[in-house]
């Protein structure tokens, strides 16, 4: 029998751990007299302006990314500021630390130290309900397992390859399904391996830190034909099985002294891009185009999502967003998305990051839960996509095991809801 004193928080420990990169981030450990939950921290390299701050070191190990400064703000300021408190209450130990840290950009305790107890409490909590985390965090009904975004091309600041967009993603929309689409997405990973090797030679083979193949090819659209032979080589239909989607995180490649995008070699204002984007669109199955534009760019995003929402394109903020709800009442306003990305790294708490995804869901605006290019093989996320319903989840390729780790969560929780759930296929995008 479990009484309330049995939730209060009597220990909050960290620890430097490594992610994907082999970059430090942070473990956190919340424990109460019968329970102990941990949550581990990712850390994006592609990163929005508008991100809170992340509590590293400055000196030492890898040019000062360590986090002994954040393992030490755990033990030194939150643990005394929540000690006592009770797990099950999120949103008010998640104002404690808003409150602790004070400024807009969370940069007095770090948002990493922050989310790593946010989720850790959280864990802890469906722990001591014994309830599995996405039935904790989601409640009674029927659950959605979300569509997953399997990126198997990596540009940008994610690979080396001169390609400039940063993702390109297959989505196995055509399928009963989450275990079967994700199998099917595995087929059409490998032969796209396969159509590399044979065509660029087996050293192009390698991948990226999302796990995606890394070409020696600058054009968009060629990366674009790469995922289409592969999907029809695999057997699937290409705009029925399968759609694709592009995340081109266009202030990496935006001069603004200039005011131009650089791509594949060529300058383009931003008029000229939009119309890269539409005649790349109308020759291809691109069903969601991400960050087209510079990050403060809201009016050329809101130009491009009038054009697309007839055809049935999502427009997608992360860099323009950054999980702010204070950037996504701006973005309502403009007309600017008809899509986001939910990172809970960008805004530092669980309970912000819910009531961003709550919101935009709210105004018709479709959700995607996301990993980062810094993983663990930490699978809260899997969860939150599941107890949020939003129906679409960026994980990275079906290799690496910080990815794989979401994707065999989702295969594990479709189990567990068997006759419970739906997969959100295609029916994401209506």
């Amino acid at each position: 029998m479990i009484d309330s004193s049995d939730f209060a928080i009597t220990e909050i420990s960290a620890y430097e751990i490594l992610d994907s990169r082999g970059d430090p981030t942070l473990r956190v450990c919340v424990s109460t007299k019968k329970a102990r939950g941990c949550a581990n921290v990712p850390s994006g390299l592609s990163k929005g302006k508008h991100e809170v701050a992340e509590l590293r070191d400055g000196i030492g190990k890898l040019g000062g990314k360590g986090v002994s400064k954040a393992v030490e703000t755990v033990k030194d300021y939150i643990l005394q500021a929540l000690v006592g408190e009770d797990v099950r209450e999120q949103q008010k130990i998640d104002r404690i630390m808003m409150s602790l840290d004070g400024t807009e950009d969370k940069s007095k305790l770090g948002g990493n130290t922050m989310l790593g107890v946010s989720l850790a409490v959280a864990r802890t909590a469906a722990i001591l309900t014994s309830q599995e985390l996405y039935s904790y965090l989601g409640g009674v009904g029927e659950f959605i397992l979300p569509v997953p975004f399997l990126n198997i091309i990596n540009g940008g600041k994610h690979a080396s390859s001169g390609l400039d967009f940063q993702e390109f993603m297959i989505v196995p929309v055509g399928f009963d399904t989450f275990k079967d689409a994700i199998w099917a997405s595995s087929e059409v990973y490998h032969k796209l391996k396969e159509i590399i090797k044979e065509k660029y030679g087996g050293i192009h083979t390698s991948v990226g830190d999302e796990g995606g193949f890394t070409p020696p090819i600058r054009d968009p659209e060629a990366a674009v034909i790469l995922l289409e032979d592969a999907i029809k080589a695999s057997g699937y239909a290409v705009g029925d099985n399968f759609y694709i989607a592009i995340d081109a995180a266009s202030s990496n490649f935006y001069n603004e002294e200039k005011g131009v995008y650089t791509v594949n070699g060529k300058n383009y204002r931003k008029d000229e891009l939009l119309e890269f984007y539409l005649k790349l669109i109308d020759a291809h199955p691109v069903k969601s185009i991400e960050d087209p534009f510079y990050e403060e760019d809201f009016e050329s995003f809101s130009e491009l999502n009038s054009k697309l929402r007839k055809k049935g394109v999502l427009v997608v903020g992360d860099d323009l967003l950054t999980t702010n709800p204070k950037r996504l009442e701006k973005a309502l306003e403009k007309g600017s998305v008809s899509g986001v990305i939910v990172k809970p790294n960008q805004i530092g708490t669980l309970t912000e990051t819910i009531r961003f995804s709550e919101m935009a869901m709210h105004s018709g605006i479709k959700a995607i839960v996301s990993h980062r290019s810094g993983e663990t093989d930490d699978p809260f996320i899997a969860d939150l996509s599941v107890a949020l319903r939003n129906g679409a989840i960026k994980a990275g390729a079906p290799c690496r095991g910080e990815r794989t780790s979401k994707y065999n969560r989702l295969i594990e929780i479709e189990s567990l809801l068997s006759g419970y759930s739906e997969f959100a296929g295609r029916r994401f995008f209506i």
